[in-house]
């Protein structure tokens, strides 16, 4: 029997934030699989009442972003209101955007600190003190390989991720004594559709499997894997982790982007 078809998730409840597509669409449903029943931020409505209707009763959509930290608080309280409680928290919303530490722009690099780190922060915030009211439970963040490997272009995603996971290590220290549990989850690359703009160009997955020992992509079920166990009772002696899900990538090193960063780059003005 695999780990999916088990009940490890029966009767608890979970919030996910950016899950309605990618590693957090893969967790809602496997949540939803191990017994679960979820609430689901993203900016996309659309998307969310996809998943609401595939899924079913047990999985509740709201429209969140998660840099406002009035729709944070709103998100959490739908579970608790209409699930009863909070179990675990699983943050996933993120994104990227890169440019040279050189000609990156401030509203740039604010926004994808706000976006990744910010985001998490204000997440755990209010998912932590709702875990604290129901007695504890544990967080699950999601950083990546680039928490702790840097990459051409990504400044502010590398920096962000970094702080994801020490934020995480603070989690862990401060909310050990309310029974809360907190871990990261550092994937590789995963075929995701925020990976696919830089992957589907010519040579540019190729350059990344060349660093990675297993010579595949990863998918985002195998991230969502992973989650589940740092959020469950499997995982109830860990707490500060920061597990790495990228067929031994860390082991190697990041391959230069810049071939291929230039093609995704806007023309210059007047071009």
């Amino acid at each position: 029997m695999s780990s999916a078809d088990n009940a490890r998730y029966a009767g608890r409840v979970a919030v996910v934030t950016g899950g309605a597509s990618g590693i957090g669409a893969a967790i809602v449903r496997r949540l939803v699989a191990e017994g679960a029943s979820v609430v689901a931020g993203d900016i996309s409505a659309d998307r969310l009442a996809e998943l609401e209707r595939e899924l079913g009763d047990r999985c509740h959509g709201v429209a969140a972003d998660v840099t406002s930290e009035a729709d944070v608080e709103r998100l959490v309280a739908t579970a608790v209101d209409r699930f009863g409680g909070l179990h675990a928290g699983f943050n996933v919303a993120g994104g990227g955007g890169g440019g040279s530490l050189l000609e990156q722009s401030e509203e740039d690099w604010r926004r994808v600190l706000d976006l990744c780190l910010t985001g998490v922060f204000l997440s755990m915030k209010h998912e932590g003190r709702a875990l604290r009211e129901g007695g504890g439970g544990a967080i699950v963040n999601i950083a990546s390989l680039n928490s702790t490997v840097p990459m051409f272009g990504g400044s502010a995603y590398c920096s962000a991720k970094a702080g994801v996971a020490m934020l995480s290590q603070c989690g862990a220290l401060e909310l050990a004594e309310h029974a809360i549990r907190v871990n990261t989850v550092s994937p590789g690359l995963t075929a995701t559709p925020l990976t696919a703009a830089l992957t589907e160009l010519p040579g540019a997955t190729e350059a990344y499997l060349e660093r990675i020992p297993l010579k595949r992509v990863g998918s985002p079920e195998e991230m969502a894997a992973a989650a589940l166990y740092l959020g469950s009772d499997d995982a109830g002696y860990v707490s500060g982790a920061n597990l790495f899900v990228d067929g031994a990538w860390a082991t190697s090193t990041y391959p230069d982007l810049r071939p291929f960063l230039a093609q995704l780059a806007p023309p210059a003005a007047g071009a």
